[in-house]
Formats: structure tokens, sequence, C-alpha cells
């Protein structure tokens, strides 16, 4: 990486590892600084002063929304192209740069002593590139490039680091499926299940699995939206590191493409499972969750600290993908060391590894190093 790069550290990376909602920093533009009036959906009753929303307060930059025309939301609704190509259209125009903002908050309890968790909030900068189109598969990479404000007058310095990641299969054959206790099942999907739609999958900071879904574009006059299945999925940063009460979240995830970016909807069960796949026998359902996640296109934001990482690691990541990809070809079933990944996160081996052969392109070594990082955190249990 550019010497004008941060360096981050440990703690930053475990904060911010797991998906768009994960970080727990957020770049507030300098004019947000100022006194405004919001009204948000919440416990209006509650009197615990802990219900104020948590998320990170580090200062960033002015953000400047992008109000031209959007020429990707446009295509979509180009006159006589089929189905199929309007819903690529439609995964594509999520490629791009944005302003990211991220709000959670549990909404139900299910449980006579339940207390309503600490809403979340937080947002950043990130930018979408798309990796592969191949027609029937598009690849998308999620690239972070913030840029915190200094202490003096000086300009602040980029933090790049490479996010989530999203593919889009048509008419998949199989998908996989979380199962908890970083369990991941194959499963056979048959052609009444597939048949016009797309699987979503989607991938860790790392390139291991998070979760696959399967859902329909529907495209209606000026409207483009995916919505999946219901779909299991690991706990995601935000609350990984703050809850321990339950261990899957179950739910929905709907993508709405929109004129000034795209927005993405959940609606979530917190569950507990007594096994994998086995959900406990007394009071499963912790509380439900929502969460709606905003990209709105934005310019004048320096994205060259962001394409100067992808370009260097680029091939690195290509042989990680590869090597996720053909493990979970050839397993039906994918289970990962859970102590391990406590005490010592596969993301920072393999980001540690990606340093080292950034500028590089594929070799053996860098092959049977990333084969071996990953195998050390698979189980047989």
């Amino acid at each position: 990486m550019s010497k004008q790069l941060i360096l981050v550290t440990t703690a930053l990376i475990l904060m911010i590892s797991n998906l768009g909602f994960a970080y727990e920093s957020k770049e507030i533009s300098l004019e947000n600084k100022k006194e405004t009036s919001q009204y948000t959906f919440a416990w209006s009753f509650s009197k615990d002063s802990n219900m104020k929303p948590r998320g990170g307060t580090t200062t960033g930059e002015n953000i400047i929304l992008d109000n031209s025309e959007n020429l990707k939301w446009k295509a979509i609704r180009e006159p006589q192209i089929s189905k199929f190509e309007q819903d690529r259209r439609a995964i594509l125009a999520m490629s791009g740069g944005y302003r990211t903002s991220f709000d959670f908050l549990e909404t139900v309890g299910f449980t006579k002593e339940h207390q309503p968790a600490q809403p979340y909030q937080s947002w950043g900068t990130e930018f979408v590139y798309v990796v592969e189109d191949t027609g029937s598969f598009i690849s998308l990479q999620h690239i972070l490039v913030m840029y915190f404000q200094a202490n003096n007058d000086s300009k602040p310095a980029p933090m790049v680091m490479k996010h989530w990641r999203q593919d889009w299969q048509y008419e998949p054959e199989s998908i996989v499926t979380f199962q908890g206790f970083n369990n991941w099942q194959k499963r056979k999907i048959n052609s009444k299940e597939t048949s016009g739609n797309w699987a979503q999958s989607v991938y860790q900071v790392d390139d291991s699995p998070r979760y696959q879904a399967i859902g329909l574009w529907e495209h209606t006059g000026n409207y483009s939206s995916w919505a999946s299945g219901e779909t299991w999925r690991p706990l995601p940063r935000r609350e990984f590191s703050v809850r321990s009460d339950y261990h899957v979240l179950i739910g929905t995830n709907k993508h709405t493409i929109t004129p000034n970016g795209w927005v993405q909807e959940e609606d979530n069960l917190k569950v507990k499972l007594e096994s994998v796949g086995r959900f406990t026998e007394e009071a499963p359902i912790v509380a439900k969750e929502i969460g709606l996640a905003r990209y709105e296109r934005i310019i004048e934001h320096d994205w060259t600290p962001g394409n100067d990482y992808w370009k260097k690691t680029g091939p690195f990541w290509k042989n990680v993908r590869a090597t996720w990809s053909e493990l979970m070809q050839n397993q039906q079933t994918l289970q990962l060391d859970s102590q391990k990944l406590k005490d010592s996160p596969m993301f920072m081996k393999l980001f540690g590894l990606a340093d080292q052969f950034s500028g590089a392109q594929s070799t053996q070594d860098m092959q049977a190093k990333i084969k071996q990082a990953i195998s050390s955190y698979l189980s047989s249990d």
C-alpha cells in the first residue's frame, strides 16, 4: 500500500470485518455536526438512556451527493429488453461509489424478560467493483475508502479495506446454506425453485461464505427490486462482538434500485440453536430485528487508494475465491473451527498474506500459502 494509507490496526479490522454493517466507526460530514432534526422509529416509551444508537463517531470529510441522472437506473427501463437483461442491469446498477448508511433496530421481543437492544447506526464510503460478468454470473466486490479528519489542517489520510462481496448466479443448480456454529451445507435446487430466479451469495471479508439466497427480480415502471426467500445467516460483527444470547439470524433480504443508488432491507429473527441446524426446544426466538442500508451515489470522492489496493491485490484475492469455490464445490458440508476463529480471526491471516503478495501475480507459492491458511481453519467435527 501507499505510504499515505493509514495502517489498519487489529482492533479496527475486528470492528469492520463482517459485511457492510460491521464496522463501529463512521464518517461524519462536517456540516452534519450542526444540530439536525431527525425522527427515528424506535422504543418511544423506553426510559433507558442506553437506547441511544450505538456506532462510531470518528469525523470524516464532507460528502457530495451525485444528483445527476443515474444512467444505470435508466438503462434498466430501456424499451424492449428482455426480463433477463433487466435483471442483469439491476445487479450491475449496484456498482459504483457510494455513501453508505446502516440502521438496525430490534422491534419485537419474544420472552417475558426481553429488554430491547441498543439500536445500531453507522455509515461510511465504499466503492463496489464489478469483478466478473459472464452474463448469467456477476460478482461485485465492496472496498471501503474512508477519510478520517486529522487533528490539524492537513489533508485526511485514507483508510482502505476489502469489504464484503456479493455474487449473483442465474438459475443455480445448488446453494450453500448456513446451519449455525460455523457450519454450511450444500443443497440441491429443483428446477421449479430456480426457474427465472437469481441466487445472491454473500461472502465475508476473507471470502469465506456467509449466506446464499434465491429470489426473483421484479420490474414495474420505475420500480426494480429483488426479494430473497428465508435465509439463515451468521451473526454480523456488529452483533457478534456484543451478543451471546442467540446463534443465527433467520430472515429475508431485499435489494431495490433507486434513481440515486440502491437500498438493502432486512427482516430478521434472532434464534437460539441447540445444535447444528436444530432450534432450542424452549423459547428459541429471542427477538425480531429490521435493518436498512442505503447506498447513495457520491461525487468528488478520491477512490484512487481503493483502486490501487484492488489492482495490487486482485490476483491474490482471485486465488482466495478459487480456493473457497473448490472447497464448496467438492464438499457437502463445510465446518470451520469456531475456537480458532475466535482466537485468531482468519481474515487477519489472509489480509497479511494479501499485503505480502501485493503487486504479485499468481504463483504456486501464493496458491500454496492460501490453501494452507484456509485449511488450518477447517474442522472435521
